[in-house]
């Protein structure tokens, strides 16, 4: 149990001892009692001291218990008062309450036995004669309060248990849908690898053999090199499906491209006939691993959309870095009146990438109208904080 929660019970189990002591101390000062100053003094240390025990552990619920009915017998015998003497009820009623509560099995019973006999006997004290009346009495106060402390402690153990279930169950719930995410990412794996595979294999091979067969002719250099190009695309192709099935199949490829492979990147471009410039600005630093995955994939999709809607011309990508900041930007010329419309899958699966990551993007004709720019921004002090 923590240490808080032993300290809250220690402090409860204090007050309550304080509450009992002090109700049956002035409820028995208060009462006319015969003026014998020793029996009385003897009685009320008895009472406080029977109340006191009550801030015990609760393994002795049964001394307890026990100690206070006694003392209320005793306490009895000892001053030959009234039949309606007040002594230490409260404490008798709290200290029943709680063998009923912690105690299990044979130590239970034995203790309600004593508390009710022990009732019995401060009746009998107090000038009661052995009736019907005075066994229903004692049963009717160490009974019912043993039982009160029994239905508390099965209640609370009810609860805990229904607790315990409901956990069990949304453990179980967690795990079933995890488990069907896993089965569906396979399944998604499996297409893949059996449509894009096939085909972006397919395209490696045809480009392979068309390449040979050129190199045998006079044919144009430039032919040969973009059918060279196309094969060293779909292996990079195949290469990064593999790497998105070890993500879908749990798994991470041991080495993900990022911000420092992007001139190989630009090659491919490059070769396909399309100029390519890239400037860094300010210097470079570390970037966290999830960052410099995502700008190497956002820096892939934003010249995937200058070439599929620019008009071949140059590309400029820049990378500008500061103490704080890292901006990523490219600039192509394009066709009117515009690249991508704002439903485009390019630029919706960049600004999905950068809100991910805490970022800003920004798209749009630049002002001469005549080119297209794509930037994303990252405050590199929230992601070193967030690592």
């Amino acid at each position: 149990m923590p240490v808080a929660a032993i300290r809250k019970l220690t402090r409860q189990s204090l007050l309550v001892a304080v509450a009992c002591a002090a109700a049956d101390a002035i409820a028995f000062v208060l009462q006319e009692l015969p003026a014998d100053g020793a029996r009385w003094t003897v009685a009320l240390v008895a009472i406080i001291a029977a109340d006191a025990a009550l801030a015990t552990p609760t393994r002795w619920s049964g001394v307890v218990a026990t100690a206070a009915v006694s003392v209320h017998a005793a306490c009895a015998l000892l001053l030959d008062g009234p039949q309606d003497i007040r002594l230490n009820e409260a404490g008798v009623l709290v200290a029943s309450y709680r063998a009923g509560a912690w105690l299990r099995g044979g130590p239970a019973g034995a203790v309600l036995v004593v508390v009710v006999a022990g009732l019995v006997l401060s009746h009998l004290a107090r000038g009661h004669a052995l009736d019907w009346t005075v066994v229903v009495a004692a049963v009717k106060i160490g009974l019912v309060t043993w039982l009160v402390g029994r239905y508390t402690t099965a209640r609370r153990a009810h609860l805990d248990e229904l607790r315990r279930r409901a956990e069990h169950e949304e453990r179980d719930a967690r795990e079933a849908v995890a488990h069907a995410v896993a089965e569906d990412r396979a399944a998604i794996a499996r297409d893949l690898h059996d449509v894009v595979t096939h085909h972006v294999s397919a395209i490696s091979m045809h480009a392979g053999a068309a390449r040979m067969r050129l190199a045998h002719t006079h044919a144009d250099p430039a032919a040969v090199a973009s059918l060279r190009s196309v094969e060293d695309a779909s292996r990079s192709a195949l290469g990064d499906l593999r790497d998105m099935l070890d993500v879908l199949h749990g798994k991470r490829s041991a080495e993900q491209p990022g911000l420092a492979d992007i001139d190989d990147l630009l090659h491919g471009f490059r070769t396909a006939g399309i100029p390519v410039r890239l400037e860094t600005l300010g210097t470079p630093h570390a970037l966290p691993p999830p960052l410099d995955g995502a700008l190497y994939r956002i820096v892939q999709e934003m010249l995937t959309n200058a070439l599929r809607h620019g008009d071949r011309g140059a590309v400029t990508v820049t990378v500008r870095f500061t103490p704080g900041t890292l901006e990523v930007e490219t600039i192509n010329p394009y066709v009117s009146p515009g690249p991508v419309s704002d439903h485009g899958r390019g630029l919706t699966g960049i600004r999905n990438r950068v809100t991910a990551l805490g970022g800003r993007t920004r798209s749009g004709p630049g002002a001469d109208g005549r080119t297209w720019s794509t930037a994303v921004s990252f405050d590199l002090t929230d992601l070193t904080e967030q690592r």
